[in-house]
C-alpha cells in the first residue's frame, strides 16, 4: 500500500489559512472542534455500523470513497485542535507509544485484547 506523504506542519497552516479566509476562526474554539471532531467519527463509524469483520475489509470501491472522506473530515478536525492548543503531535505521539509500550509488554499483551489492568498483579 503507498501512501502519500503528508507536510504536518503545511497541512496545520493550510487549514488554519482556509478557516481565516471564512471568518470560521470564531467557531474553531477547542471544545467546538472537539465536538465536530467527535461527530466526523461517529459518521465513519456510521458506514461499518452492523456489517461484518470481513465486509468492513471489502468495501466497494464507491464506499472505500466515502470512508477516505470521513478520514479526512476526522483528519482536519484533529489537525485543528493541534493547531488550536499548541500541541507538538510528533512529540505526543512518541511519547504516548512510550507509555502504551509500558502498559502492554510485548510478553504479557501478545496475540491478547485485553485492557492493560488485566496484567496487573
Amino acid at each position: 500500500m503507498t501512501q502519500q506523504a503528508i507536510d504536518i506542519p503545511d497541512l496545520i497552516k493550510r487549514l488554519k489559512f482556509f478557516a481565516e479566509e471564512r471568518d470560521w476562526e470564531q467557531f474553531h474554539a477547542p471544545k467546538n472542534l472537539v465536538m465536530a471532531l467527535s461527530v466526523e467519527a461517529s459518521e465513519l463509524l456510521e458506514h461499518f455500523q452492523w456489517q461484518t469483520s470481513e465486509a468492513s475489509e471489502n468495501l466497494s470501491a464507491e464506499k472505500k470513497q466515502e470512508v477516505a472522506y470521513e478520514v479526512a473530515d476526522v483528519f482536519i478536525y484533529l489537525m485543528r485542535i493541534v493547531e488550536r492548543l499548541d500541541i507538538n503531535l510528533g512529540k505526543a505521539v512518541e511519547e504516548k507509544l512510550a507509555i502504551n509500550a509500558g502498559k502492554y509488554p510485548v510478553d504479557k499483551a501478545k496475540g491478547k485484547s485485553d485492557k492493560y489492568t488485566a496484567y496487573e498483579e
